[in-house]
């Protein structure tokens, strides 16, 4: 045996170190009692609406909503939460063995935090778009405790932020809106003002009412033209007919001058100016209540967007008080490192094999 020792140590320390591991794993090391949750994110069913403000609303897809979750609950700010409500330095320094309890009780936050993560684990099932948690805790009343305060404040965290983002949505667009409708508003009493001011309803209507009048003056004065040619050819000039022929002429030319004067002349209140202006001021009513209704259309939307896109945490399955320790896994942990232990005695003595081969 001693001979075996001095030869082959690889071996001896192997065996020792199987042995002292099993010791640990099989005897030494304390009971953890795991507390398991699952939970999935859900949207509200509402039927999507018919336009889409996708640069408003960029609402999370597939599982970033899952791990933006899972971040949260392997946080600090969750740490922090846990500290306030549970007493976890006190249970985790009170309990356990060496090499898996918390060995300082007032360790840093740093160190707490890589601690927490290595009795909390969070993970994604991408398959089934689930989230597993898995806390271990040397009580089982301690372990159920602190996976539904985990839980808990998940929820909450993200019911929270769902709803902050869809009202930060909706009250943008309030806003917006009700700059809109000031705009809109203001117009429209332009315009009103400006009816008021000429007292015509539309400036538009009565260019072309004047334009038609103009053109059945001007036809008339060219039917009467016609007809005192026809009468001149038969009748001298001073007769009575033809007198009264030639003052109708003259009516229909001063009264044609008279409206083409109203339509166009060069100042004063020409009626053609009065229609530009008119025209210039009725389609910046028409584009503000274009606006204005695009915004209220956009508001509508943005609220049934952003119920749609709001996210609830629904609990799968609830977090149990276990009845006896799942951790660690003893025989599994031991037979590993039984196993490895001796692979790499092996190979530490292949090595020792070929070197003396070379050596001879």
């Amino acid at each position: 045996m001693t001979r075996l020792i001095k030869t082959q140590p690889h071996w001896t320390l192997a065996f020792i170190a199987i042995i002292t591991v099993s010791f640990y794993w099989l005897i030494w090391a304390e009971d953890r009692y795991v507390s398991h949750a699952t939970v999935v994110l859900e949207s509200p069913q509402i039927a999507a609406p018919e336009i889409s403000f996708s640069s408003l609303l960029s609402g999370s897809k597939g599982n970033s909503d899952l791990l933006l979750l899972r971040e949260h609950l392997l946080s600090v700010d969750m740490l922090k939460k846990v500290e306030a409500q549970l007493p976890f330095r006190q249970h985790y320094s009170e309990n356990g063995d060496l090499f898996s309890s918390l060995w300082d009780a007032n360790a840093p936050i740093e160190h707490l935090h890589r601690y927490y993560q290595k009795r909390v684990t969070v993970r994604l099932d991408e398959y089934a778009g689930v989230l597993n948690i898995e806390v271990q805790a040397f009580t089982p009343e301690f372990a159920h405790q602190l996976a539904q305060l985990i839980l808990n404040s998940g929820e909450a965290h993200m019911n929270e932020m769902g709803q902050r983002l869809a009202e930060e949505q909706v009250q943008f667009l309030e806003k917006q809106t009700s700059r809109l409708e000031q705009h809109f508003n203001a117009t429209r009493e332009a315009l009103i003002n400006y009816q008021n001011e000429y007292g015509l309803i539309s400036p538009i209507q009565t260019v072309e009412s004047l334009n038609q009048v103009v053109s059945s003056l001007a036809a008339e004065l060219a039917t009467t033209q016609a007809r005192y040619n026809a009468i001149q050819s038969y009748q001298g000039s001073r007769s009575a007919e033809l007198v009264q022929v030639r003052s109708e002429i003259n009516a229909l030319e001063k009264q044609i001058e008279k409206e083409r004067n109203r339509l166009a002349q060069a100042a004063g209140n020409a009626l053609n100016q009065i229609s530009a202006d008119y025209q210039t001021l009725e389609l910046q009513a028409q584009f503000a209540q274009q606006t204005y209704s695009s915004a209220l259309a956009a508001l509508e939307n943005t609220r049934i967007e952003a119920a749609r896109k709001l996210k609830q945490v629904s609990v799968l399955q609830s977090p149990l008080q276990p009845e006896y320790s799942t951790k660690p896994e003893r025989l599994y942990n031991a037979s590993i490192f039984a196993i490895v232990a001796l692979f790499m005695a092996f190979i530490f003595n292949m090595l020792i094999i070929i070197v003396r081969d070379h050596r001879d």
